[in-house]
Parts: structure tokens; sequence; C-alpha cells
């Protein structure tokens, strides 16, 4: 190119859409921290649902507290940018987050679980995350390549509901993920929407890990007998149909809204309901991941 030629270039600003050499070799640094980090840590599995309110949460918490009382190292990353629910379910709003070095720790928990949330960084409960895709892609890589988990047998991270940018980034930046493990309840609805969730993890090649069918049934805080408000079962089938595992049922436990909304984990504190054994089933399969 000549110099007039040059010139008229970077007058029209094609200099500005190349990438500088310094903004090259810190994404290049962010990606082989990135996978240094990961590296760390035995599985990942993600917790998808197909839509909203079918408890995908409260199931992403307890998985993680039932595999840390399994004498397991767990980490749990919330990357829900529009309802984080992580912090509330936890009864950990606005920790003081701690840095080593160039490095964001995780909030401690239990002995055995540690945690990150987008809702970390909030200004407050009610703040809104108003942001495009590229953004979100942005922070969640940053998040995966800056949180010193340290060495991890698991690392479960919460979605929002949907096949969008954060599962789609998250699939992407860690492509030697597990697999997922997807919230249904038994109605029609949910299921409907529960198989977009097992087409886009085919198309991403993620294994799907298996369902868990959450509200099936109503356990009477007298009887302790189960009342099928939502139906029974719809999960259970669809899996079936569509060739994943099933992984059980979690029956609607008032205890389970109870301890949720104190930030209580359900499985922690009433270990002995049966819905905290149908937590416990769940993770059986996860417990008996083997390699890496």
């Amino acid at each position: 190119m000549d110099s007039e030629k040059r010139d008229d270039c970077e007058n029209q600003g094609c200099q500005g859409k190349r990438k500088a050499p310094d903004e090259k070799l810190k994404t290049f640094t962010e990606d082989i921290t990135l996978v240094n980090r990961m590296a760390q840590i035995k599985h990942k599995i993600m917790v998808l649902s197909g839509k909203g309110g079918v408890g995908k949460s409260t199931v992403a918490v307890n998985i993680a507290v039932a595999l840390a009382l399994e004498g397991k190292q767990v980490g749990i990353l919330d990357v829900d940018f529009h309802g984080p629910s992580i912090p509330t379910l936890l009864h950990i709003e606005n920790p003081s987050l701690k840095a080593e070095g160039d490095a964001l720790l995780p909030v401690d928990f239990i002995e055995g679980m540690k945690v990150m949330s987008i809702g970390f960084f909030l200004p407050n409960q009610d703040s809104a995350v108003i942001w495009r895709g590229p953004m979100k892609i942005g922070f969640i890589k940053q998040l995966l390549a800056e949180v010193k988990w340290g060495y991890l047998d698991y690392l479960i991270i919460d979605f929002p509901p949907g096949t969008g940018d954060e599962p789609l980034s998250v699939a992407q930046l860690i492509p030697d993920a597990d697999g997922a493990i997807i919230v249904t309840t038994p109605q029609d609805l949910s299921l409907i929407d529960v198989r977009k969730s097992i087409d886009f993890c085919r198309q991403l090649n993620i294994p799907v890990l298996g369902v868990i069918e959450n509200m099936s049934g109503l356990v009477c805080p007298h009887c302790e007998k189960v009342v099928d408000i939502f139906k029974r079962g719809g999960g259970e089938k669809m899996a079936g149909e569509m060739g994943v595992p099933f992984l059980g049922r979690i029956p609607i436990e008032p205890l389970i809204v109870e301890a949720s909304d104190n930030g209580k984990p359900f499985i922690y504190h009433y270990g002995k309901t049966p819905a905290a054994e149908a937590f416990a089933r769940a993770i059986q399969p996860i417990l008996g991941m083997t390699g890496k």
C-alpha cells in the first residue's frame, strides 16, 4: 500500500478496527489463564432449564451442597445476569470479595464449597443488568479466567433459563465440560421447553447427564403423603423419549420454600426429608463420574 492510500485508510479509521498489539496480548493471556484455571477443576457441570420458574437454581444449590456433604471440593458459579438467585439462596448477599494478586477469590460457604455469582457485583438486589450479548460474553470469560477456585472436584454452573448467550458462551469457553443437568417440572409446557434445551446440548456436543423432575408432587406436612398437583412422571417419560438419563423426582416440600427464603440450603438442614433423600439419589451418577 502506497503512502497516499495508507493515509486515506488511517483517516477512515481502518486501524481502529484492528486489535492493538497490547489488546491481543491481553486476550491471549486471558485465554491461557482460563485454560489453566479450568485445568484444576475435575468436572464442570452446567445446570439448565428450558423455562423459568422450575426451581433450577434451588436444584443447582442443593446438588452442590449434596456433593460437598459427600466430602467433595465443590464450586458453584452463578451466571444468571438477569436473576442471580444463588446469593439469596445461600444468604451471602454483598460479600466482601477478596483478591490474591490478579485473581479474584470465591466466597467460602461451608467446608468444601465455594461460591461466585454475578449478583456479587451488583450495587443491590434491585439492580437490573441491561447488557447486550458481547458484554455478557466478555464478563463470563473474565469470571472464568480471573476467579481462582483452586482444585475442585466439581464446578456447578447455574444459568438463566433458555438457550441464549450465557450457556452458549460457557460451552464455547469450556469445551471439555462434562455435560448438563436439565431441570423441568411435570407440566407439558415445561417439558416442551426442556426438549429445546436437550436439542441445544446435542447441537453443541454437550452430553446430557440427566433430567431432574422438580416439583413432582406435594409432600403433605402432616401425613407425608405425596399429592400430584402438577401431574407426575412427565420428566421421566420425556427423558425416555429423548434418550437421556433420568436422575429422579424432587417433590414439592414446604420446607424447601422456607429454607430458600431464609438462605439455608435445604439438604444441609433437612437431610432426613423425602425431598433431601431425592437430591441425594440424584447425585449418585455424578459421584460415579470417572476420568480427568
